[in-house]
């Protein structure tokens, strides 16, 4: 059950990531090749680097293609239907926001299974939930969200601690999986409608 429930999660996350990749791409017109790029990174950027911190290798898309060709193929389904949403930005935004609630749960389970402790297992959930999307931006030319000054990485914090801190304190897996995702989604999903920010740095007395 718990299997069955992880690889849904890490699977639609996959999709949402790569498609949240491939919208980036459709903003800045590029050609199919560019849609493909993208939509990868952003789909298998974080996990691979958290593959690699942990000394898993190969890495799981090395191990399984399967992820890989899933990313392409998302990619080239967005290349021919991103003209449908009205609001393509307003899209990728609520598709970023559902593969980083995923990918924080996803990815610090994977830790845990490797043997990571509690705290690494977190950082390693705001790694995988958060990498792909930082290079996405880069790539495409985008102010990275994770240095923007909106609730992002708070959001993959909290999802990963919550799933962490259940799965310590017994809380079955399943329910943990569930518990850190929807507190993930929620936090980034209030910033995103609410407009919620985190405070931002004032200097006081100094001058240039």
């Amino acid at each position: 059950m718990l299997q069955t429930i992880t690889t849904f999660l890490d699977g639609f996350g996959l999709l949402v990531f790569a498609t949240s990749g491939a919208l980036v791409a459709s903003r800045k017109e590029m050609d199919i090749v560019g849609f493909a790029l993208l939509g990868t990174v952003t789909g298998i950027g974080g996990g691979t680097l958290r593959d690699v911190l942990l000394g898993l290798t190969p890495v799981f898309w090395i191990e399984n293609p399967t992820a890989l060709l899933v990313c392409v193929a998302v990619s080239c389904v967005v290349f021919f239907t991103a003209h449908i949403p009205q609001s393509r930005l307003r899209l990728l935004l609520w598709f970023d926001a559902l593969g980083l609630a995923l990918f924080a749960v996803t990815g610090a389970e994977r830790a845990m299974l490797a043997g990571a402790g509690p705290v690494a297992a977190v950082t390693m959930g705001v790694i995988t939930a958060t990498f792909g999307g930082m290079i996405r931006d880069v790539l495409g030319g985008e102010s990275p969200m994770i240095l923007a000054h909106e609730i992002y990485v708070t959001a993959a914090l909290l999802g990963s601690t919550v799933f962490v801190g259940l799965v310590t304190l017994g809380v079955p897996h399943e329910a943990a999986l569930v518990s850190g995702f929807c507190a993930g989604f929620a936090l980034r999903g209030a910033a995103l409608h609410r407009g919620w920010s985190l405070p931002r740095y004032r200097p006081r007395g100094i001058s240039d």
